[in-house]
């Protein structure tokens, strides 16, 4: 029918249209940070720079690696990452296995417990207390075992196995299989592309995790990558702060400070994403293949 096929042809245009529009609204402002990044911070100053370096230079990236505690921190960083989401991602897929059960002995009142610390938290001040009675601040394992859950992670991951066919895991049990190896060998491969996604969010928000290390931690040779980059930030933005109330109008400022401000930070932004840029084809294959198998196997 004509009418018909236009109608679709207008939908598939529009579709397209709006993924169009999406993906722009990705790639262009990060095409904006990959030319201030690789552009002279003083040019880059002065305004104009949009998606193509002006003057091309890698004075940037040098004052980045110019950090004496870089290494140290990259190690801390991937450290954390690795370890927190492992152990975590874990813990939070066994705990929303046993909510997930239907006969368990007081679910209910274990659930809400656990949702209610998601909806009131005691603070900041009680919160650093507590860690530093538990001897955990000025450690790495304040970066890990805080974060080991998540209640919303715990909730996503038991909505997922509530989907899963119960009948499997009653057919495991009367075949003598215990309940760890359920977990093991049952839950997990058919809940794949929910425990991918998971992880893929745990492992970035301890990638970019900043806030620990600048509060939880003095030492230097413990401060995550993340937050080594942002204390630079924060000292060159002092400079230039410094600069100005000193009453150096903008040219001044200019000549005085190679680095500014707005370059050093996209250069910092390229370096903390470039892993996760390069790690997530890997990651999204995986991603892929999972949910794949968890289609077949429903």
């Amino acid at each position: 029918m004509p009418g018909v096929t236009k109608h679709n042809r207008f939908n598939n245009f529009l579709f397209h249209l709006i993924v169009v529009l999406l993906c722009l609204s990705i790639i262009l402002p990060f095409l904006h940070i990959l030319a201030l990044a690789f552009n002279s911070g003083r040019d880059a100053a002065t305004g104009g720079i949009w998606f193509i370096p002006r003057q091309f230079s890698l004075e940037n990236f040098q004052e980045v690696f110019k950090e004496q505690n870089l290494v140290t921190g990259l190690g801390i960083s991937v450290f954390r990452t690795v370890l927190g989401t492992v152990v975590g991602v874990f813990l939070m897929a066994m705990t929303a296995w046993a909510l997930s059960i239907p006969d368990l002995p007081f679910k209910g009142t274990i659930t809400f417990f656990i949702f209610f610390t998601m909806l009131f938290k005691g603070g900041e001040v009680p919160y650093y207390m507590v860690l530093s009675t538990l001897n955990l601040t000025e450690t790495i394992w304040v970066y890990i075992l805080p974060s080991l859950y998540s209640v919303t992670n715990i909730l996503l991951l038991r909505s997922s196995f509530q989907q899963l066919p119960m009948s499997v895991f009653e057919a495991a049990r009367i075949d003598g299989m215990s309940e760890f190896n359920i977990f093991l060998r049952l839950v997990i491969p058919m809940s794949k592309p929910t425990i991918a996604t998971i992880s893929l969010f745990t492992a970035v928000g301890h990638w970019n995790d900043w806030f620990a290390g600048t509060f939880y931690v003095r030492s230097e040779s413990l401060k995550p990558l993340a937050t080594i980059l942002q204390d630079m930030l924060t000292r060159q933005q002092g400079l230039s702060d410094i600069l100005l109330r000193g009453g150096a109008n903008v040219y001044q400022q200019l000549d005085a400070v190679e680095i500014t401000g707005q370059s050093l930070q996209m250069a910092t932004i390229i370096v903390v994403i470039l892993p996760i840029v390069i790690l997530y084809p890997f990651i999204q294959r995986y991603f892929v293949e999972g949910i794949t198998i968890g289609s077949v196997k429903e």
